[in-house]
């Protein structure tokens, strides 16, 4: 409606600049020069007052964008005027300044909003631009950093010399972690950076985590679940060595007495010998068990080397294949790339390979169309990784959690030292064992 009535406001001067404009020229080929110096003041004026209603409003246009630009809302246009365009142009402007006025109340206060979020968040927020500005810092990283305020990532150098240089090599979607030790306490810090983009410019969102507690629940859980497993063996072997050197004992005793040689009957002799040889296997066995806990303890630090991925799962392979422990169980082999190489110590690598790969082949038992299937590759992250998979049986989704602590296990013969070591030799190799038994079971080892 406004650019209506603005249009016929425009159309009628012209109209009536050009009817002047024809006048002059016909009163001047006429002679008649009294009237064409009026109509020549009249086409003088009709044009200043043109340009003035058109500057008029282009000018309250420029105002209005003006104030927006500067989140100046108190612009007001009068909207008592004569003119019907102006005062209905006015009215429409004041109506989008009231209209811009409640987005930009709006959007305030959903970003006070979202600014108390992080503010209270247990998680340490920081924003940095590729110049290593910090553009926003929450208090919880202020607090966990002890430094306040955070501006600069050189700033760090005070608080951490190696916690500097973590943050200025960390990258979009990685991750780390550092132990920070002030006056006060330790904290186990965990890094996470996500790239964004604001403004068409480049930012590096990172996330700083305490996971103190989290490592302190689950080191607590870890020595329960081995407490309770050495409790188990360590009473398992012992109950029977109490009960039978009891039994003994009483062979040899009357009371405070001891018997002598000659009052012995032959059939206590011949059962204190037997309950001897038991006591003698016992004390083997728990002899043993502590062996393992002691292999368990001293894995060496890793000897590595570049060896092609092949190479190590065709020995695997070889080694399964094994002509004294014939088995039906088919055995392939997948390398992508082919020339895939990994930094390990193979050795140890294929001990841990060769332990799975035995698991497997004991949870297919001989069943038919029994497959061990070696993959070697690189994930989406960039890792390269090594699986066992089998289509077994599978692993009991209430045991998943429970095979990689030591001396577990649910056979009748092992000590259940073998995935606990495994998982020991990943972490010597700054990597990782996980397990997944669904349709298939799959051990998947991550090297970083």
């Amino acid at each position: 409606m406004v650019s209506r009535n603005i249009y016929l406001q425009l159309v009628f001067r012209i109209i009536l600049l050009t009817l002047t404009a024809v006048a002059l020229g016909f009163l001047s080929v006429n002679e008649n020069y009294i009237l064409a110096v009026l109509c020549l003041f009249l086409l003088i004026l009709q044009t200043y007052f043109l340009i003035y209603y058109v500057n008029q409003t282009n000018r309250k246009i420029a105002y209005f964008f003006d104030a927006i630009k500067n989140e100046d809302f108190t612009l007001r246009f009068p909207e008592k005027l004569s003119v019907q365009s102006l005062k209905e142009l006015n009215h429409s402007l004041n109506v989008l300044n009231e209209m811009i006025q409640d987005i930009h109340l709006k959007k305030q206060a959903q970003e006070q909003f979202y600014q108390e979020i992080l503010k209270q968040a247990d998680i340490g927020i920081m924003t940095i631009n590729d110049k290593g500005h910090i553009l926003y810092a929450n208090p919880t990283i202020e607090r966990l950093l002890n430094y306040h305020p955070l501006n600069h990532v050189k700033q760090l150098k005070q608080v951490d010399e190696e916690l500097f240089q973590k943050f200025e090599n960390l990258q979009p979607f990685e991750s780390n972690t550092h132990q920070l030790t002030n006056e006060r306490e330790k904290t186990e810090l965990a890094l996470k950076a996500t790239a964004v983009t604001v403004d068409a410019s480049p930012l590096l969102l990172v996330v700083v985590q305490d996971i103190r507690k989290e490592l302190d629940e689950k080191e607590t859980d870890s020595w329960v679940k081995l407490i309770r497993v050495l409790t188990h063996e360590i009473m398992n072997t012992i109950t029977p060595i109490t009960s039978i050197s009891d039994s003994i004992l009483r062979y040899f005793k009357k009371g405070e007495h001891v018997v002598k040689g000659a009052d012995l009957p032959e059939e206590h002799l011949s059962s204190a010998a037997k309950g001897l040889e038991v006591i003698k296997e016992q004390g083997s066995d728990l002899m043993n068990f502590v062996q393992s806990y002691r292999k368990f303890l001293s894995v060496p630090e890793p000897d590595r080397e570049l060896i092609p991925a092949k190479n190590v799962l065709e020995k695997v392979a070889l080694l399964l294949e094994s002509p004294d422990e014939p088995t039906s169980t088919k055995i392939e082999i997948q390398v992508s790339p082919e020339d895939l190489e990994l930094y390990i110590d193979v050795k140890q690598i294929t001990q841990v390979l060769l332990n799975l790969g035995k698991n497997a082949q004991q949870s297919l038992n001989n069943q038919e169309n029994g497959e061990i299937l070696l993959v070697a590759g690189v994930d989406l992250k960039d890792k390269k990784y090594i699986q066992v998979i089998d289509n077994g049986l599978g692993i009991p989704e209430e045991l998943i959690n429970e095979i990689f602590v030591p001396f577990f296990t649910t056979k009748n013969t092992g000590t259940g030292i073998g995935l606990s070591l495994s998982k020991q030799i990943m972490r010597l190799h700054k990597g990782g064992i996980q397990v997944s038994s669904k349709e298939r079971t799959t051990f998947t080892l991550t090297f970083d």
